[in-house]
């Protein structure tokens, strides 16, 4: 892997310094108000440390910096620089890990990519923070043999989103869970007069979020796992005409947003899309999920937000949210401050402050056991929903963020026009070979 990661064009690391001169924002800030067990946790070092962190969030600006903060009351002499980047990031940070400037702490997708940068990222699998995450978020933040190697950014949900007065207008007396209600649920709002589905798909990362919903259901239908499932479409074993969820189902439903969905669908991006289910212009909401709730809430305060699982099939059972994290931050095994950077992690995952940090401050799903929930209608929804029902895997951690990337590329040609159905089924299977993995 580290030959892989050192390929990279000589051009790239030359950028590399003038990109670590601009930089992005960086924090050092002093401000202090009382924390409950700060006295305690605080100690006399005198000795100066900066702890370099680089992440490609810019939503979380705010919240970073918020407990940057308040780390400076617990470790006066711990400063914590925050650059962060969106555009080329991964470029940036391969370059830059290529070069030898590995940050002390960086950030990835999770799954697939834990294993990428394994050689370059401490194992956390003994620290008190590894104990503080749910099950099913430190799985996403393990590699294949078992070590956590990531810090999740946060939980995550995906779901269908939809506005339940435009259902309830409509008719539509339940959410529909299979495709052939969903077809009634579309007849019905288009007899009133609304738009069934907001798009986003100028994004590329929204079609992975979908077809995730698939993948699960042709797994099951297969009775193998979703990463058995995947990992044979990575080893060119499987192919999507064995698999009529993933050949039929899911570009019916594709489809089916399109057709019914607003003008223009790869001219919408992410903020579109959430002006448009906002504002009511459309009842469904696709390829999103949790994170999306504070946008649509500062446009419409008063909307009612539900979620639910996609329809996949016609068997309702089949019909699942899905939950855990997809976002990781890594801290490097060769930092000259390890052992701080570790220090501030434990500190954020197990501290009063931490636990709440998730759901007050960064206002979304806490990854870690014991800690509330934001004050949100998503996350509540979904805990009403996991009393009684499962969550679906988060499958889309068993490949790699190159894959679904040319995964999104494909099939935005296909519904521009410029690919079939058969071409792109076929591009598919060719990039989950050529990307999907890190082997």
């Amino acid at each position: 892997m580290k030959k892989k990661i050192l390929a990279l064009s000589f051009s790239l690391v030359l950028i590399m310094g003038l990109l670590s001169a601009c930089g992005g924002s960086k924090t050092d800030d002093n401000t202090s108000s009382g924390t409950e067990g700060s006295e305690k946790t605080a100690t006399d070092d005198s000795k100066p440390v900066t702890i370099n962190m680089f992440t490609a969030s810019p939503e979380y600006t705010d919240a970073f910096n918020a407990y940057i903060a308040e780390y400076k009351k617990v470790k006066p002499n711990v400063t914590i620089n925050l650059e962060i980047m969106q555009a080329d990031y991964n470029t940036v940070l391969k370059s830059r890990i290529a070069a030898g400037s590995t940050p002390d702490v960086f950030q990835t997708t999770a799954g697939g990519d834990i294993d990428t940068f394994a050689e370059y990222t401490a194992d956390l699998t003994n620290e008190p923070l590894a104990a503080a995450m749910t099950d099913a978020v430190r799985s996403n933040m393990s590699s294949s043999d078992g070590k956590v190697l990531g810090l999740p950014v946060k939980g995550n949900l995906f779901a269908l989103i939809y506005n339940k007065k435009l259902l309830e207008e409509a008719g539509v007396t339940s959410v529909p869970k299979t495709m052939t209600e969903m077809q009634d649920a579309v007849t019905k709002l288009e007899a009133k007069g609304i738009t069934p589905f907001a798009n986003a798909y100028k994004e590329w990362w929204v079609w992975k979020h979908e077809f995730q919903h698939f993948i699960n259901a042709a797994a099951q239908d297969a009775g193998v796992s979703s990463k058995e499932l995947v990992d044979k479409f990575i080893k060119g074993e499987a192919k999507f005409k064995d698999y009529p969820v993933l050949y039929n189902n899911f570009f019916d439903f594709v489809d089916l947003t399109v057709k019914h969905g607003t003008d223009k669908p790869l001219e919408r991006d992410s903020n579109a899309e959430v002006s448009d289910f906002a504002s009511g212009k459309a009842a469904f909401m696709t390829g999103k999920g949790a994170w999306d709730e504070e946008a649509i809430k500062k446009i419409s305060p008063d909307i009612q937000i539900g979620i639910a699982g996609y329809p996949v099939s016609d068997k309702p059972e089949q019909s699942m949210i899905i939950t855990g994290a997809d976002q990781a931050l890594r801290i490097n095994k060769d930092s000259a401050v390890l052992k701080e950077t570790v220090e501030f992690f434990n500190w954020l995952y197990t501290s009063d402050y931490g636990k709440n940090w998730f759901s007050s401050v960064a206002k979304v799903i806490p990854p870690i056991k014991d800690a509330p929930l934001p004050d949100l209608d998503m996350p509540k929804e979904m805990e009403e929903i996991l009393k009684t029902e499962k969550s679906g895997d988060l499958s889309v951690n068993y490949s790699l963020d190159t894959f679904h990337q040319k995964f999104g590329e494909i099939m935005q040609s296909y519904i521009g026009g410029s690919e079939s159905k058969d071409q792109a089924v076929s591009d598919i299977e060719k990039a989950w070979v050529q990307l999907g993995s890190a082997e």
